[in-house]
């Protein structure tokens, strides 16, 4: 069998391996067997999920796995990535999972998991949870003999606590009133929750994509297709646009001019905010090697340290931790401001943004002005397999040739999705022409060998 957790949990298509039914109860159990507390602990788990036709199916065989192990299970129904790592430490549960593909299209699922202080696993946590999936047997003999099953149990009010939780993130009082702003909730799990958040703060909020219906989770519309959202912001001369991704914990901007602003751009505004407030214990921000370079020029700027972790949240999170950074992220949307929260949440980078905005009395346009965005192009490869890159003469070739061609006026980078069947290609260089037509070079060659 294949490796089970990319980047980001567990993901694939529903109903087939390892999003199937079967599997999923044999994840349930795993889950509750890694995270038992012993005889004398009452255990209980959380499990929330997006809007997904397939999230229910999941869960009911996520929870008769764990309850199979005589563990209490908890429904939060449809809430946000952030939310369950919220309520799990809040509470007192002894793990949280969400069932999500986040901003996969509606056929693909999920299982992320979070341990009870909020933060997601470690590589070695995932390996042994993967190893007791793989190697059911014992887990079965187990179970069969509980006596005591678990029980399991709706969550009242977890939306309402997430949302009383956002609220008290925000340093300066509880209020927006006088803005206006546009969301668009990509149909998902940000769908009750954020036109309510931000109401409830006296914003005048548009309300768009937040009708889900299984389906049309991510469908043209959230953080990873603004355009629809970029339109209704100058339709309505908002202030700005807010997109999420299917599970929220993802935020892309867009200004009072219509124009898209990437994860980078948002956390050079946030740095600049919170270093000018006194907000940044130490003067440092840590991204992923997908940064634009742009950033690492503006935080020199700032005077703000900056650091680069591999591609993936917890990646960051970890270099967070050891830098004593409170906050970083990934250009993709992912923001986590450490001093609050312990993963990326979307409508918490929205709200940070926002205070930055009215703190400095400027337009969200004049304020991404700190940050000068390097051209860059990303392409996504379907591949076949994923063998290492640099064992991949062509493509290896092709990679070094666009580099020459560079020099110190851009660079390369060339990975596989921890998440997906693709390879990415981005480039970044001088010009959008120059940057385009040599990353296409580079994405052609990864086509004809991997595609």
């Amino acid at each position: 069998m294949d490796k089970l957790f990319g980047t980001d949990g567990i993901r694939g298509v529903a109903n087939h391996y390892p999003l199937d039914c079967e599997t999923a109860l044999k994840a349930g159990r795993a889950i509750a067997a890694y995270f038992d507390g012993g005889n004398d602990t009452a255990d209980r788990f959380l499990i929330g999920q997006d809007t997904r036709i397939s999230g229910n199916m999941l869960a009911s065989a996520l929870a008769a796995g764990i309850c199979s192990l005589g563990k209490d299970v908890y429904l939060a129904g449809v809430i946000p990535t952030p939310g369950v790592a919220c309520l799990t430490a809040t509470d007192g549960f002894s793990a949280g999972i969400v069932i999500s593909a986040s901003h996969n299209p509606f056929y693909d699922n999920g299982f992320k998991i979070f341990k009870r202080d909020g933060y997601k696993l470690s590589d070695e946590a995932e390996r042994s949870i993967e190893q007791l999936i793989k190697e059911d047997g014992a887990l079965l003999k187990k179970s069969q003999t509980v006596k005591k099953v678990g029980t399991i149990h709706l969550v009242k009010n977890a939306l309402d606590n997430y949302r009383r939780f956002l609220q008290n993130c925000l340093f300066t009082g509880p209020s927006l009133g006088g803005m206006k702003l546009v969301i668009d909730c990509s149909n998902g799990a940000a769908s009750q929750i954020a036109p309510m958040l931000f109401e409830k703060l006296n914003a005048t909020v548009k309300s768009i994509f937040c009708r889900p219906d299984g389906i049309n989770i991510n469908d043209n519309c959230g953080s990873q297709h603004p355009g629809v959202l970029a339109e209704t912001v100058m339709a309505e001369n908002a202030d700005l646009g807010l997109a999420f991704d299917g599970d929220a914990d993802r935020l892309i901007a867009v200004d009072e001019k219509g124009k898209v602003l990437s994860g980078d751009q948002v956390m050079a505004i946030c740095a600049k905010d919170m270093k000018e407030k006194g907000q940044l214990p130490k003067p440092v921000v840590v991204t992923t090697v997908m940064s634009n370079l742009g950033l690492g020029a503006a935080l020199k700027k700032l005077g703000i340290t900056h650091i680069k972790a591999d591609v993936g949240d917890r990646y960051v999170m970890e270099e967070m931790l050891k830098a004593g950074a409170v906050l970083g992220g990934e250009d993709s949307g992912h923001m986590i401001f450490l001093d609050h929260h312990t993963t990326g949440d979307g409508m918490l980078a929205a709200l940070k943004l926002m205070q930055a905005m009215r703190a400095s009395g400027k337009t969200l346009s004049e304020l991404a002005a700190v940050m000068t965005v390097f051209p860059q192009c990303l392409i996504n490869v379907d591949v076949k397999s994923k063998p290492e890159i640099n064992t991949i003469d062509e493509v290896m070739l092709a990679i070094r040739a666009v580099e020459k061609e560079l020099g110190d006026k851009g660079r390369v980078l060339v990975r596989y999705s921890g998440t997906q069947p693709q390879c990415r290609v981005m480039v970044e260089g001088p010009t959008v022409q120059e940057t385009k037509f040599l990353c296409q070079q580079i994405a052609s060659e990864v086509g004809k060998v991997l595609g």
